[in-house]
């Protein structure tokens, strides 16, 4: 035989691959980072899910408030109190872009905050288009007592 015969490797002397004794069931750097951000994010929604849910229930507690304010004024200016009051409201819920509405625009935009039909066919349109002209006198008790359950409902 030849001495290079004899140094060549043979497959029974090979041994199997080993990870570093330092890496074996150590957690890695990246896994750890993912896990705290995660748990943040997650957080971060909670809190703004809470925060969101407690402004709105701020929001009806308020307008109910207003609402039961309004009740110990005199008719003509109850009824204009509800309708600066819905105005308010639905600046609060549904954004700037209230402000400008008038007429049938307007009491379409609160039948769809309220998912109702009291400000466009009800006797809630006397808050829309009917406040300053003549007419006779609303039922200001059955309007206040709609508005109460109207808002009441605010979730959104």
């Amino acid at each position: 035989m030849t001495p290079a015969a004899e140094s060549a490797p043979n497959l029974a002397d090979l041994r199997g691959l080993h990870l570093p004794a330092n890496a074996a069931g150590a957690i890695q750097g990246e896994v750890v980072a993912a896990i705290i951000l995660g748990f943040a994010a997650a957080l971060l929604v909670g809190a703004l899910r809470y925060w969101r849910a407690r402004r709105r229930s701020t929001v009806r507690r308020a307008a109910l408030r207003d609402l039961q304010a309004a009740r110990e004024l005199e008719p003509e200016a109850r009824l204009v109190a509800q309708a600066r009051l819905l105005r308010r409201t639905a600046r609060t819920l549904d954004g700037d872009a209230v402000a400008d509405l008038r007429g049938p625009d307007w009491a379409a935009r609160l039948d769809r905050i309220f998912a109702t039909e009291f400000f466009g066919k009800g006797a809630g349109r006397v808050l829309v288009d009917g406040l300053y002209g003549r007419r006779a006198t609303p039922d200001v008790d059955a309007i206040d007592a709609e508005l109460a359950r109207l808002l009441a409902r605010i979730r959104a």
